[in-house]
């Protein structure tokens, strides 16, 4: 009930195994773990915690400036309140290689079930954004064999996100992504595809899981998860597609409360009091405090 009551290494086995079965799966994002609870009740396979998520959640622009506690900390609130598997985003590790094998361990340490790192330079920058310029293949390659030989659990997933389709071209990326694959990477997160065609060309020239991001406002095509799943991609994450209808209701709400000075006519907008009850199980908090405090003096 307090806390999740699937241990983190049978997470990370049961997301190995979902992996396997051919079955796309889909992690929606949230910066926060009440959106996790809704996500898990939703019947959803996972949750992802998007770095872009957490940022601007924090009032911040999506460009590096988040640091490694801010993220364990986060990662682990998550984790704590869903029976589900959980993949972070990490940016590019938070250093060099040395710094992605401590994130790692910080990471496992909290019950996240694998991460992304990608090959961006900092200062970073939203992967559908231009003018990004990236580290070395090489320096990439060192990274990602590093964050793999730092993992404990070999059920944790380390998974290499390559940005070189927007900054060098879709061959790149492929050259990349072979790469990063040779030096460990168990998924390959391809950014900014453009469409099916460039999905299924991956899917044909890389062996490992493949992962989507199917982000909205950005430069790849919104595809469904049928399409994703026959293009042959095996997870599909939704980084800020509840962080963004979220905001736009509260900016419309406060708006609202502006022009007409009361809330009255926001209320069939809003998620009610017994809806968020049973959303953070209250009832069953309720109850199992009074088993604890049932004694007379």
């Amino acid at each position: 009930m307090l806390f999740s009551q699937n241990p983190a290494a049978q997470k990370r086995a049961d997301f190995r195994k979902a992996l396997a079965s051919g079955k796309l799966l889909a992690f929606p994002g949230t910066p926060t773990p009440i959106v996790a609870l809704m996500i898990e009740q939703a019947g959803f396979d996972g949750v992802y915690v998007s770095g872009a998520g957490l940022a601007n959640e924090l009032g911040l622009p999506d460009i590096g400036l988040t640091t490694l506690p801010e993220v364990v900390s986060r990662g682990r609130q998550i984790v704590a309140c869903t029976d589900l598997p959980v993949i972070i985003d990490i940016d590019t590790g938070f250093g060099e290689p040395m710094s992605a094998v401590r994130t790692v361990r910080e990471l496992e340490a909290v019950g996240i079930a694998g991460c992304h790192l990608e090959d961006q330079e900092n200062p970073k920058r939203c992967g559908h954004l231009d003018g990004k310029s990236l580290v070395s293949r090489e320096a990439m390659a060192r990274k990602v064999k590093a964050a793999v030989d730092a993992k404990i659990d070999k059920n944790f997933l380390i998974i290499a996100r390559t940005d070189a389709r927007a900054s060098e071209g879709f061959d790149k990326a492929l050259d990349r992504a072979k790469a990063y694959v040779d030096a460990g990477a168990e998924m390959i997160f391809p950014e900014a595809l453009a469409d099916e065609k460039e999905f299924e060309a991956f899917r044909k020239a890389v062996s490992v899981p493949l992962l989507a991001n199917m982000t909205e406002f950005g430069k790849s095509k919104l595809l469904t998860r049928t399409q994703l799943e026959a293009l042959g991609f095996n997870l599909v994450i939704y980084p800020q597609t509840a962080f963004r209808l979220a905001c736009k209701a509260v900016e419309d709400g406060l708006a609202e409360l502006k022009r007409a000075g009361t809330q009255e006519s926001l209320l069939t907008r809003m998620q009610t009091r017994a809806r968020l009850y049973e959303v953070i199980r209250y009832e069953e908090y309720n109850r199992y405090d009074q088993s604890l405090f049932n004694f007379k003096l």
